[in-house]
């Protein structure tokens, strides 16, 4: 009886082990809400974890509604989801994991993404406007300059950025 219980047991242990080993698969989403709780960016990196774009947005106004009070950044258990966010003036950045994902992986994922999207607004901020406009293919031609806004060259901007960072 005990010859046979040891190997369910050693393999009950290296397949717990097996499941908390590094994988690529550590990130399971990442998105950025407004001050509104509104998407602005997201990419799910399991789909079979909120496979539909509503069960997304339930997920994300849920994340919100538990973590938008907090000054500083925090981790939250939302979901049996580990969650790390940061809060930058009135953008919400949050990284996603398992339940038993390491916390300062996900806080590494995190402060990444936040200090590279950081970097980008200060090469766009400090450069040129027209170069800027060639560089997220805007067409002069399609929108004079002088009839738009600075809110609607910011938002063609930032979608132009959006659609490049998915890719």
């Amino acid at each position: 009886m005990t010859a046979q219980t040891c190997p369910r047991q050693h393999q009950r242990t290296t397949m717990e082990i097996a499941s908390l080993e590094p994988s690529l698969y550590t990130v399971k989403a990442v998105f950025i809400l407004d001050s509104d709780g509104n998407r602005l960016l997201s990419k799910y990196y399991d789909t079979e974890l909120y496979p539909s774009m509503k069960e997304q947005k339930n997920f994300e106004k849920n994340v919100f509604n538990k973590t938008h009070k907090a000054d500083t950044d925090e981790i939250a258990f939302v979901e049996g989801m580990t969650i790390v966010y940061k809060c930058s003036i009135d953008l919400f950045f949050y990284v996603v994991g398992s339940a038993q994902e390491n916390e300062l992986m996900l806080m590494a994922v995190l402060n990444c993404l936040f200090e590279s999207l950081g970097q980008i607004l200060r090469v766009i901020l400090e450069s040129d406007p027209q170069q800027v406009i060639q560089k997220v293919n805007y067409r002069a031609d399609e929108n004079p300059l002088s009839e738009q806004s600075v809110a609607q060259i910011m938002q063609s901007a930032k979608e132009q950025i959006k659609w490049s960072i998915l890719k």
